[in-house]
């Protein structure tokens, strides 16, 4: 088994390396003057089990090394290549919801496949339908375990765990039920891309500490008017976990600026969000992911990873 990395995280490869107890493998990613992805991997893969990490987060340089990176391990004759996608970009554009647009997810399934893909192993689609856009096999993790058991050991009494949107009431429930807490919703409606208008607050949140569960912070738009209206209706804190903290534009100042005590995030992106050093705390999924990779290259079920 080797594992490689593209430059989106290569933090957190190393980390999955150091649970496995072996070394990151030797490659040069890199670019020419004009820009253009070079990958050369430096060390014999023919006929060994290759496993290559790489978020595809923006910019878009990201997915292109992945794409170089997997068509480089095909091509040096690695018996079977693993794409290990921490936080799959794209997701969010999984089907026509206007006219004359592209469903880019499936765009992305079919050029990593294209490139040389065996199967694939990520954690905490936005839609998990997306798994249905590949033809090679796809193993899909969650981070919930890693954010629980940080809450759990908090200890935080009269908690309620809000979903800020409809489409994250599932996963919000499943947090509550193992959280022993109670469940509220915000209804929200989207006018526009990256922009969302709080419209109702479904629950009792009044002299609660309550925790906002998503699976991405982009904008923090939804994060922040959310917490606004739960701190409005007399919550007595606010927190708030999510898998994948994009944090692009303005989002933060924006988490910077609102009633949240805590964000609780992953290390799926690697980003620099030094004005959120008293607000944000990073949670390691190095171990999660590297028990997946064991059990992929030892052709064990991944199952007992979801308990």
């Amino acid at each position: 088994m080797k594992i490689f990395s593209g430059n989106a995280n290569k933090d957190l490869a190393q980390e999955v390396c150091l649970e496995l107890g072996i070394s990151l493998g030797d490659a040069d990613v890199s670019c020419f003057s004009d820009g253009e992805t070079t990958v050369k991997i430096n060390e014999n893969i023919r006929g060994v089990d290759v496993f290559v990490f790489q978020s595809t987060n923006s910019p878009a340089s990201n997915l292109m090394e992945l794409l170089v990176m997997l068509d480089a391990a095909k091509r040096a004759s690695a018996r079977r290549v693993t794409a290990v996608i921490p936080y799959f970009g794209y997701a969010r554009q999984d089907r026509k919801d206007q006219p004359r647009v592209s469903i880019t997810a499936k765009l992305v399934a079919n050029v990593i496949a294209t490139a040389g893909a065996d199967r694939v192993l990520t954690m905490d689609l936005h839609a998990p339908q997306i798994q249905g856009f590949f033809d090679i096999p796809f193993d899909h993790i969650y981070a919930a375990p890693v954010l629980i058991d940080y809450f759990k050991n908090k200890g935080v009494q009269d908690l309620v765990v809000l979903a800020p949107d409809i489409g994250s009431v599932k996963m919000a429930r499943g947090f509550a039920k193992r959280l022993g807490a109670s469940l509220a919703i915000v209804d929200k409606r989207r006018p526009a891309p990256n922009e969302a208008e709080i419209m109702h607050l479904i629950g009792d949140v009044k002299d609660k500490r309550v925790v906002i569960i998503d699976d991405i912070v982009d904008t923090a738009g939804t994060l922040t008017q959310a917490a606004r209206v739960i701190a409005d209706n007399g919550a007595m804190e606010v927190f708030a976990g999510c898998t994948h903290a994009v944090l692009s534009n303005d989002a933060i100042k924006k988490i910077r600026d609102c009633p949240i005590k805590e964000l609780v995030t992953t290390n799926t992106i690697h980003h620099d969000a030094s004005g959120l050093d008293k607000k944000m705390k990073t949670l390691s999924v190095a171990k999660l992911l590297a028990e997946a990779v064991k059990r992929i290259h030892e052709e064990r079920s991944l199952s007992s990873l979801f308990v």
